[in-house]
């Protein structure tokens, strides 16, 4: 995995949370989490709030330190994350994890944007661990996207680790931005996809993902 490039995964912020919430440098999150709050004051007086009333007196440091959990994707180390999930397995045919919640904020509004991911591929001598891919999922998810390229990533993501014959990724979503604000239609959703090598290249290969994925007509 060492040997791996990832150049879509460039770090943007120096805050690595662990499992207890900190990365063991107080003050550069401190310093963040500052400046996070100090922009939410600005833009609760600036819509005609009161910043400084009972029921808004904590919300600065909530946004803050959600913050931390929607964009944690940023800051994940791509490598340990697989953790040497990576098994040798004598295997040919499609392996699929589909139904992946994932919940992403809109890089236009910053407002939410969530669904389901569905991602196949076929192994050629190595598969990955079944709990990675949904993490793999997330770790896209969990920053500013657009959903097309989310799905571009997922899928460029899987093929340079894994170096399977195919990769398809299917992503279904609905957006805020649309939805309460804008054109308000709440029933309008967005699919995209990536199919990559095998499921580009073999209509037949292509239309059986689509099948499992809840009977879907096969991608031209």
């Amino acid at each position: 995995m060492n040997a791996i490039n990832f150049p879509y995964l460039e770090k943007t912020s120096e805050y690595k949370p662990n499992k207890n919430g900190n990365n063991g440098n107080n003050g550069k999150v401190n310093a963040r989490h500052e400046a996070i709050e100090s922009a939410v004051k600005g833009i609760l007086t600036n819509i005609g709030e009161n910043p400084e009333r009972e029921g808004l007196l904590k919300t600065p440091d909530r946004i803050a330190r959600m913050y931390d959990e929607l964009t944690a994707g940023y800051n994940i180390d791509p490598v340990k994350m697989i953790n040497g999930a990576l098994f040798h397995v004598d295997y040919d045919e499609m392996v699929i994890v589909k139904d992946i919640e994932f919940y992403s904020l809109c890089e236009h509004h910053m407002l939410p944007f969530y669904g389901h991911a569905h991602v196949a591929y076929i192994p050629d001598g190595k598969v990955i661990g079944l709990s990675k891919i949904p993490r793999i999922v997330d770790m896209f998810a969990r920053r500013l996207q657009v959903q097309e390229r989310m799905t571009k990533q997922i899928a460029d993501f899987i093929k340079e680790t894994i170096q399977p014959k195919g990769v398809a990724v299917v992503v279904d979503g609905v957006h805020m931005c649309s939805m309460m604000r804008g054109v308000k239609k709440a029933s309008a959703s967005m699919v995209t996809s990536t199919v990559l090598d095998a499921f580009r290249n073999n209509p037949k290969t292509r239309a059986e993902f689509m099948q499992h994925i809840s009977g879907r007509k096969s991608i031209d």
